[in-house]
């Protein structure tokens, strides 16, 4: 055991060039100058760049490595690089090891390539990319080749943030600002920094590769646009939390041990509710640091799963019928000097700086409530959202009795006490007594309280976290930094946050749901709160561009007027792209596969009809499967040609009124075709059917 402790210790960080590394190889000066820039967020010197890349350099170089590479995270959610050797020719026809400052620092890789909303043209290909050196950098194994990878930035030759990191970096810069602004009001003079903390907990699906490669539908769109549902689903509640297959551990003992050494720190691993699907979480990290280590989690999932023949599935429904994969968001606030400022402490009702961020989130939730709901849409959420798996299109907040007893005190007037945590006593006098928590979790609650932190159980599981967070950091942001000016002018500033806490409470009660949010009821009661519901994601894109979302965006210099637009005209490209691909996807499958498999054995049930009648038997049986699978046949093949009248009406459109035929044209002709297809696989014979069905590649390992 203590050999095994020894080896994770050891391998943890291994690859990355961390604060201990850096304090081993630099110069003490470099060393203290660069920690500065990390913890104050002092700007880098130039003049110490050279000493940090050459020291990664020879540190990279002994690990293996011959390249280095910018790895940042455009606007397609996911990441990129481009590769380029240390090597530098001399006079003498040979070459030296050379990584400059510079190279460090900058990058320049093309910048109309990527989606850019308009942001640049094809014939303006100059882009930057910038060392986040809040982010350590690492060297990343992919076979033999070995690359040192710096998390970068990625903006435009204009400035233009082109990227996930850049919204997001300054939106922790917004966030920090007003939250140290309001501590300092409040008699804090201790802290110098607000860091905000992520912990994002990962879902996905393992299938044998085997299953894979026979459905093109896995291939092209990550999830299966044709199957019929298994006999057994997850109605057994067998999978959960269950024990692992032995194939499964040794996957998942890989990636721990492949994103440990990136200094990921992986911590939970489990069955989830579906067949086949899983779930990893790690400790929670810095914004930044949280979102380039899910990427790195989600990469590792996808290639260590092919070392084991397995495929992982991250699309937010890859199974029509069961649970669909998520990625929760556990957002917090610390400072530097280690207060948890959502964190309610043994007497909630007392404890003002909690009061004042609590009722900071609570605001900008219900003011911002469209643009949450943004921040999370698209194509495969769509399936997922409001399916009894996951919350509801409704944006509302679970605070629990304890909170919520305080949140209506205030409302009321002034809160006085606090329900108290007490201690569960099981009946078994071997069984330890438990501590009780003061509240309940809410699994159906889009945005739940759960102890310290909230958890925004909304985010689909192909999503980068950056959106999302730097949607949450801005309007958090903007309400404390609504709290600060009302308090700048106060003569008595704890009464004044007591009287901002209960007019809070007071006006935004509305968004405090406790109870199911699964049920219609709720949907009835939200709309008579005067919630706002956008099930759709073209719906709930279309919001964005709301001017108070604008006017936050651009005060807190997270997103200009231009750079939100254009993030908005991506989303709804990729929204109709990725229904466009499905549904081309769904017409080559259907009509090179299905229907002539369909086809088949309609004639060979033609031939038994005429067999069975010369022999001088009745062939009623076999004349009624011919007419239900001919009839079938039929509206497979009506449905089709349906499909290809809305596809190609679809075609001619664009922007939103493009999208909108995507949603309500082609989707709906999508699942006819769908429709008739799943009914033939329960007649067709399984040797004559083309694709793996829902329970071999569910349960089958």
């Amino acid at each position: 055991m203590e050999k095994d402790c020894d080896f994770i210790t050891s391998i943890f960080g291994s690859n990355v060039f961390n604060d201990s590394v850096m304090r081993e190889r630099l110069p003490k000066d470099v060393y203290k100058a660069l920690r500065e820039t990390i913890d104050d967020n002092k700007p880098l010197n130039p003049a110490i760049a050279d000493v940090i890349a050459n020291a990664m350099k020879d540190w990279a170089i002994e690990k293996g490595a011959t390249h280095f590479c910018h790895w940042f995270q455009p606007m397609t959610g996911l990441t990129a690089e481009k590769h380029d050797s240390f090597i530098s020719p001399t006079a003498d026809g040979k070459t030296m090891m050379v990584f400059s400052g510079k190279e460090l620092c900058q990058g320049e890789p093309d910048a109309s390539s990527f989606p850019s909303g308009g942001l640049r043209a094809t014939f303006e290909a100059r882009g930057y990319t910038a060392w986040d050196c809040t982010s350590p950098v690492f060297i990343k194994e992919d076979g033999d080749n070995i690359i040192l990878n710096i998390p970068s930035a990625f903006c435009s030759y204009t400035g233009l943030a082109l990227d996930k990191k850049t919204p997001l970096l300054r939106s922790m810069d917004a966030l920090n600002k007003q939250a140290i602004s309001v501590l300092k009001l409040l008699g804090n003079t201790t802290s110098k920094k607000v860091i905000a903390t992520l912990g994002p907990e990962q879902e996905y699906f393992l299938i044998d590769r085997s299953f894979y490669q026979r459905r093109l539908d896995l291939i092209l769109t990550g999830r299966t646009i044709f199957g019929a549902p298994s006999p057994r689903g997850q109605e057994m509640g067998d999978h959960y939390f269950g024990t692992l297959h032995e194939r499964v551990a040794s996957f998942m003992n890989e990636v721990n041990h492949e994103l440990w050494k990136l200094g990921v720190s992986a911590k939970t691993q489990h069955n989830e509710v579906a067949p086949s699907q899983y779930e990893i979480a790690p400790v929670f990290a810095t914004f930044n640091v949280a979102t380039d280590h899910n990427q790195l989690t989600m990469e590792t999932l996808q290639k260590v799963a092919n070392r084991h023949d397995f495929v992982c599935l991250l699309h937010e429904k890859p199974f029509a019928g069961v649970n669909g994969s998520g990625k929760h968001n556990n957002w917090s606030m610390v400072t530097d000097d280690g207060v948890n400022l959502l964190d309610p402490g043994e007497t909630p009702h007392d404890n003002m700086v909690f009061l004042v961020m609590l009722c900071a989130v609570v605001k900008a939730v219900d003011k911002y409530a469209k643009l949450l709901r943004a921040s999370v849409a698209n194509a495969g959420n769509e399936h997922r959202l409001g399916a009894n798996e996951a919350p509801p299109a409704i944006v509302s907040i679970f605070l629990g009795e304890q909170l919520t007893g305080i949140f209506e005190q205030l409302a009321n007037g002034t809160a006085t006490s606090s329900k108290i945590s007490g201690e569960l006593k099981l009946g078994v006098s071997t069984l330890p007594r438990l501590p009780k928590d003061s509240t309940d979790r809410n699994r159906t609650s889009p945005f739940a309280f759960t102890g310290n932190k909230f958890e925004f159980r909304m985010v689909g599981s192909t999503q980068s976290t950056a959106g999302p967070t730097f949607v949450i950091n801005t309007i958090v942001a903007e309400t404390l930094s609504e709290i600060a000016a009302e308090l700048e002018k106060s003569q008595d500033v704890k009464n004044d946050a007591q009287k901002i806490c209960r007019r809070i409470a007071a006006e935004h009660k509305r968004i405090i749901f406790n109870g199911d949010n699964y049920t219609e009821q709720w949907s009835q009661e939200a709309k008579k709160r005067g919630l706002p519901n956008m099930p759709s994601t073209v719906e709930a894109l279309g919001s964005i561009m709301d001017e108070e979302n604008v006017k936050v965006f651009e005060k807190h210099k997270v997103l200009s007027r231009q750079e939100l637009a254009a993030r908005t005209e991506i989303l709804v490209e990729a929204y109709s792209m990725r229904i466009n691909i499905e549904a081309l996807t769904m017409l080559n499958m259907a009509s090179r596969q299905i229907l002539p498999a369909a086809v088949n054995y309609s004639a060979g049930l033609a031939e038994s009809v005429n067999a069975i009648r010369t022999a001088g038997a009745d062939p009623s049986v076999q004349k009624e499967m011919l007419e239900e699978v001919c009839d079938l046949i039929a509206s497979l093949k009506s449905g089709i040609k349906n499909l290809q009248i809305s596809v190609e009406k679809a075609s001619k459109a664009n922007g939103f009124e493009q999208a909108k035929i995507y949603r309500d044209s082609v989707k709906e002709a999508m699942a006819d075709v769908r429709s008739a297809a799943d009914q033939l696989e329960m007649i067709v014979d399984a040797d004559l059917w083309p694709l793996p069905s829902y329970a071999e590649m569910l349960f089958i390992k």
